[in-house]
């Protein structure tokens, strides 16, 4: 004789329990970018060109307790003229699941630099590319120590 306290057998809540775990099993994973993931994504972006160190400057933390919420500020030494100016700012991520963090785009007035806050799944460079009016591209990077991912990690 089979006995129910609530409505539901013992037998229901194990089937239900196996369900889950089954399909827990064959789930896909978040896959993360890596370096040539991260390193075709930018060569997208500079559509041929070569990027050049210098000019860009990228300030991050070193070490980010929370992955999820890690400040970062990109500027550019460009004298944002109608002859000379950046036309737009990539940042990327390597460890992330989309390298591609953040697009900005420029005008020929004020200055080339942007701030805001982006989540990162674990310990990983991240890169700055700058797009100029005159077809060059420049790039900076830096490590950032993740000790509390923010992508699921």
């Amino acid at each position: 004789m089979r006995t129910t306290t609530s409505g539901v057998s013992r037998r229901t809540v194990l089937a239900g329990l196996g369900a889950g775990a089954a399909a827990m099993a064959v789930a896909p994973r978040v896959a993360l970018a890596d370096k040539a993931a991260t390193d075709e994504a930018i060569a997208k972006i500079l559509g041929g060109v070569k990027a050049q160190d210098g000019k860009v400057k990228i300030q991050l933390p070193q070490i980010a307790e929370n992955g999820n919420t890690v400040p970062f500020t990109v500027s550019v030494d460009s004298p944002m003229t109608e002859a000379s100016y950046v036309k737009a700012i990539h940042v990327v991520a390597e460890g992330n699941p989309s390298p591609q963090v953040a697009s900005f785009t420029f005008t020929p007035t004020g200055k080339a630099t942007v701030s805001m806050r982006m989540r990162l799944g674990k310990t990983q460079d991240v890169r700055a590319v700058a797009l100029m009016s005159d077809g060059t591209a420049w790039e900076a990077r830096q490590e950032v120590k993740v000790t509390i991912g923010g992508c699921g990690g």
